[in-house]
């Protein structure tokens, strides 16, 4: 079992995105590394008959998460009062998978071995760049200061997964909204980091 991601759709117009789409026009690096991977793991089923479940995750977020990742900084920037940098209009929508949920996904793969498979691990839903900050902003009673940028270069407009396929092989049911779970990440960081927090007031 291995670790593909959302990023190997690209900049897929068609959504939800399927483990049935072609994915063979990468926009960036990683999301390349990613379907190489794939094709990777393919050729050793084909030659060795080697199981193989391949997960898509969807931007994988929660306690301990990335501190790269957009709902990490976002949240750490805006209690802090540091601006933010938004890319692009605020548009963007991302499909945010709680991790307990992603927990939940990898178990149940590694319960159902199959000979070949690939499963996209999502929440099934999407929320907007600006919806989210105001999520945040509302979780954390503070309004983000927004430093607005041009839309990166290797980013995609969209990201969304079609988890049928998961469900009906997997059993595969994502519990957290975007809002249960961002509250859940919030209440973790400010109990992480209540000293300095209140310290750096």
């Amino acid at each position: 079992m291995f670790a593909s991601s959302s990023s190997v759709y690209g900049a897929n117009v068609k959504a939800p995105f399927s483990e049935e789409d072609a994915v063979d026009k990468p926009v960036s690096p990683y999301a390349a590394t990613k379907r190489s991977c794939e094709l990777l793991a393919w050729t050793y089923h084909s030659l060795y008959q080697l199981p193989v479940s391949g997960l898509r995750f969807f931007t994988v977020y929660g306690p301990r998460g990335r501190p790269d990742m957009a709902p990490f900084k976002f949240m750490d920037s805006i209690s802090r009062g540091v601006p933010i940098q938004q890319f692009g209009d605020g548009s963007s929508q991302r499909d945010y998978t709680y991790i307990d949920d992603i927990v939940r996904g990898v178990i149940s793969a590694i319960d159902t071995p199959r000979p070949y498979e690939i499963y996209n691990l999502a929440r099934g839903e999407t929320i907007h760049l600006t919806e989210f900050i105001q999520l945040i902003e509302e979780l954390l009673g503070k309004k983000a200061i927004i430093e607005k940028r041009e839309f990166q270069k290797g980013d995609v407009p969209l990201t969304y997964g079609d988890i049928r396929r998961a469900k009906e092989l997997l059993g595969y049911k994502p519990e957290f909204s975007i809002r249960e779970g961002m509250k859940k990440t919030i209440e973790w960081y400010l109990e992480k980091n209540r000293n300095h927090l209140c310290a750096s007031r």
